[in-house]
């Protein structure tokens, strides 16, 4: 097992450090920002960005905290922290420190934290359980945590990309389906003894022409992940075939006017220890 946690950590590194433009992408910015506004931060605060990424949520908070209070942002990937770093220096924010850690195995002390965050990244904890247990001794009585998590059938190309593969005889895991579903949410969180448990919903879902560029592009974007490159085990013959059916599944995915839909519905999770 714990072969294939580091095999699996190695690739989620690899395909973290290897985002240059990942601020661009159309959906980070804005649930970051969503999350930020959820957790009703007031100044003086002391946070924790759990795989904080480039930054969006831990530059974002040390602005309202202001001065006199503190962020720290953790993140196992050194491509991710330059960036952070790059924009907390042209933001000239003093008040926020970034490590560079794997936020399963980093400690704080206990009752060390007002908030912690999490955006975009509990789908790649190994261990969730064992994550909220230590979020929950980090914080402060009273303190929050905020965090989201895509539903299970979020992200159809990839949906469909883990059911080809099947086909193929490679089993991979949907990132999605340990926090997938609001009970699952509620009851990861009530397991630890958190309290005042809310979640709120929004999709962030877009239109898509599938298009054979846009087939091939989503098959790279998957068989580079962290929860695709399994596709890589097979041989080179039947890796073509597998591929070359992804692509014929998507180009015949049923279309309107506006394109094909790709649902990207996430929860927004809140509770108070």
């Amino acid at each position: 097992m714990e072969t294939g946690i580091s095999q699996y950590k190695e690739k989620l590194l690899a395909d973290f450090n290897s985002r240059p433009n990942y601020d661009q992408g159309k959906l980070y910015t804005p649930v970051a920002n969503k999350l930020v506004s959820l957790a009703n931060l007031q100044s003086g605060q002391k946070i924790l960005d759990v795989a904080t990424g480039t930054g969006l949520v831990a530059l974002s908070a040390a602005k309202i905290v202001g001065k006199t209070g503190k962020v720290i942002g953790v993140d196992i990937s050194t491509g991710m922290l330059l960036q952070a770093k790059e924009k907390q220096m042209h933001l000239n924010l003093q008040n926020v420190e970034f490590i560079e850690a794997d936020a399963e195995t980093i400690d704080f002390s206990e009752n060390s934290f007002d908030v912690i965050f999490c955006s975009l990244a509990a789908c790649y904890l190994t261990n969730i359980s064992q994550v909220l247990k230590n979020w929950y001794r980090w914080l402060k009585p009273g303190g929050i945590i905020a965090f989201n998590s895509w539903q299970e059938t979020a992200f159809q190309p990839s949906v469909l990309f883990r059911e080809v593969a099947a086909k193929y005889g490679v089993e991979i895991p949907n990132p999605n389906e340990q926090l997938g579903t609001e009970a699952r949410c509620q009851q990861a969180v009530n397991n630890v003894g958190f309290q005042n448990f809310q979640i709120h919903s929004e999709q962030f879902g877009w239109y898509y022409t599938p298009s054979l560029q846009m087939a091939e592009d989503l098959w790279r974007i998957n068989a580079k992940n962290a929860f695709g490159f399994q596709i890589l085990q097979l041989s080179p013959e039947k890796l073509q075939e597998c591929k070359s059916e992804y692509i014929t599944t998507i180009q015949e995915l049923p279309t309107t006017a506006k394109g094909t839909w790709c649902d990207a519905l996430i929860y927004f999770i809140l509770a108070t220890k």
